[in-house]
């Protein structure tokens, strides 16, 4: 004979069952859609730096020595005077979302995405906010100005061998999206401008007699690589 209670029973343990299902299902694609929408929110924030075109305009920039030099599109300025090293250059943010510069770290020599990558805690923080706007150009600076440091002497011989690696590490507006970006600087010979004296500075100031501090020529920039240190 029938046992019309246990099948009742059964039958709604199997609806329940089938209803768990679903709710598990609908939870894992809701979840599924919200990462997917904070992704996309994201990659709406995101900053990436680049170089600089060479048809951007040039900007005059001073260090808070008042050191002045004047940038270039799609190159850098790189000096030793009286033992501070000046570095500086025109970054231009091809991402969608605001880059401020948090921090750099600088290596003597040119070095690829192979080439380790500093722990946060190596950088060096910027003395400035230094904010760039998407799709926007402006400028990055950083000194060296310890001469008992190591890692100076070493961007010293680095900067009369010609070639440098400058890691820029930067966040979106809102204090996330931690991203390096790694630029070579490398500069081009010009014997028309090794001419013994340094006679004029870059905004044009009068500076007879003074000994140049590293060979002239042009300092070119180019992108390595970069990475996004909160990717998952």
């Amino acid at each position: 004979m029938t046992n019309w209670t246990t099948v009742s029973s059964l039958a709604t343990a199997g609806g329940t069952l089938v209803l768990a299902v679903a709710t598990f299902s609908a939870v894992r694609s809701a979840n599924r859609s919200a990462r997917i929408a904070e992704r996309s929110f994201e990659i709406g924030l995101r900053p990436i730096l680049s170089p600089s075109r060479l048809e951007d305009p040039p900007q005059k920039v001073m260090f808070h020595d008042r050191h002045w030099v004047v940038l270039e599109g799609g190159r850098a300025v790189v000096e030793v005077v009286d033992g501070v090293v000046y570095l500086a250059m025109l970054v231009r943010n091809v991402g969608s979302g605001m880059a401020i510069i948090e921090s750099w770290e600088p290596f003597p020599g040119q070095r690829s995405s192979s080439d380790p990558w500093g722990g946060i805690e190596d950088f060096r923080p910027q003395t400035r906010a230094l904010w760039i706007a998407p799709g926007d150009v402006a400028f990055w600076q950083g000194a060296l100005r310890d001469e008992t440091d190591p890692l100076q002497k070493a961007v010293t011989s680095a900067v009369m061998e010609g070639a440098l690696t400058v890691d820029l590490l930067y966040l979106d507006h809102e204090g996330g999206q931690r991203t390096v970006s790694r630029f070579s600087l490398i500069r081009r010979e010009d014997d028309q401008r090794r001419d013994g004296v340094d006679r004029v500075d870059r905004v044009g100031e009068v500076k007879w007699g003074e000994a140049p501090s590293r060979p002239r020529g042009e300092w070119w920039v180019s992108l390595s690589w970069h990475r996004n240190l909160e990717a998952r």
